[in-house]
């Protein structure tokens, strides 16, 4: 799904009563053999922050766990207990131990648990995503109640939510992730807000994120006219400068927005690119702005929010119709020109 960088339809980060009560010794050894590992020293290692990233094994959480682990943070993931049935989540856990992210079995409804987690965190980031956004609550009740960590960066990875006004389904969407922030905020817990837009790739405007697809090689779906410019970053950009905001005094209590440069393109100039590659020229379907909203407009989860994102950034142009002020809001690649993002040309090369 390359609207918003947020996953729609995630994986749930909370436990039924039955599967907490099955899971118990599995939690609580868990969770005392990390914290036996957090008391030694890592090695090679030139940042300190603490790290905890809920929600790990999802799309944008798999980026964001593995660049902290490669700037040099302890980095640890709380995930859920699963069944050993469950492969496809085993084999994303094993990834992400074989990156070097220490796994920690619990669940966001065993508030005692969350807590004593937290009180070893430096940095908390959330890529829940879809139903799951409003359980961030329990986060933020556990870091409120610890009161030592440092920054915690809810579930965003999108649009600026307080700027954006999708229709709806996806208006609700925003207001739940809304409700996170003023709770936040409430707590007076410091905070980065992550507004990444959308997720480099071809825009699928149904539930199906950029790199699970290759862009087009038929035909394009364009939307409204295709005159609508958007900014795509890729997965490993979202997670490089994500973990470059959490020790940076600048960006406490800020919006953080990712504005490539060369990446600021419409679906036109995105098609043209793409056909360069593949030395051919292929026909336009529009879909057109009436499309989208009756999509939305059927309430079908979760493509009815999808394609009322999709709406908001191809037709109302939600991405770029505001400015970064330089006080609440700051731009990625203004605070670390340093840093080299993948251009679209580049990362289309992936396909090929």
């Amino acid at each position: 799904m390359a609207v918003c960088g947020t996953e729609v339809a995630h994986t749930v980060l909370y436990v039924a009563a039955d599967m907490v009560e099955n899971n118990t010794s599995i939690v609580t050894t868990s969770m005392a053999a990390t914290n036996r590992e957090m008391e030694k020293p890592l090695l090679n290692s030139s940042a300190t922050s603490r790290i905890l990233v809920i929600g790990a094994t999802g799309y944008i959480g798999r980026f964001v766990a593995q660049e902290a682990v490669a700037a040099g943070h302890p980095t640890y993931a709380l995930i859920r207990p699963f069944t050993a049935s469950d492969q496809a989540k085993a084999q994303r856990v094993q990834e992400l131990k074989d990156s070097g992210v220490h796994i920690l079995y619990g669940c966001l409804s065993d508030h005692n648990s969350l807590v004593n987690t937290m009180k070893d965190m430096d940095v908390v980031i959330s890529t829940m995503g879809g139903r799951e956004i409003t359980e961030q609550l329990m986060i933020v009740d556990a870091i409120k109640e610890v009161g030592t960590v440092k920054r915690f960066l809810p579930s965003e990875f999108g649009h600026d939510i307080d700027k954006a006004e999708p229709v709806e389904p996806g208006l609700t969407f925003y207001n739940e992730k809304r409700k996170i922030r003023r709770a936040v905020e409430a707590a007076n817990i410091p905070f980065t807000y992550i507004c990444c837009n959308s997720i480099a790739g071809w825009p699928y405007f149904y539930h199906t994120h950029p790199s699970e697809l290759p862009p087009p090689t038929e035909q394009f779906e364009i939307y409204g006219d295709g005159n609508v410019k958007a900014y795509f970053v890729t997965g490993s950009d979202i997670g490089k400068y994500t973990i470059k905001t959490v020790d940076d005094i600048r960006t406490v209590n800020k919006t953080v927005h990712f504005r490539p440069p060369k990446n600021f393109l419409t679906l036109n100039e995105l098609a043209a690119i793409w056909e360069k590659k593949i030395s051919k020229t292929l026909p336009r379907v529009c879909i057109s702005e009436q499309d989208l909203l009756a999509i939305a407009k059927a309430n079908y989860l979760p493509e009815s929010i999808v394609a009322s994102l999709t709406h908001d950034i191809f037709i109302h142009g939600c991405q770029y119709k505001f400015e970064i002020d330089g006080h609440h809001d700051l731009e990625v690649c203004e605070l670390y020109p340093e840093e080299s993002y993948t251009a679209v040309d580049e990362f289309f090369d992936e396909y090929l």
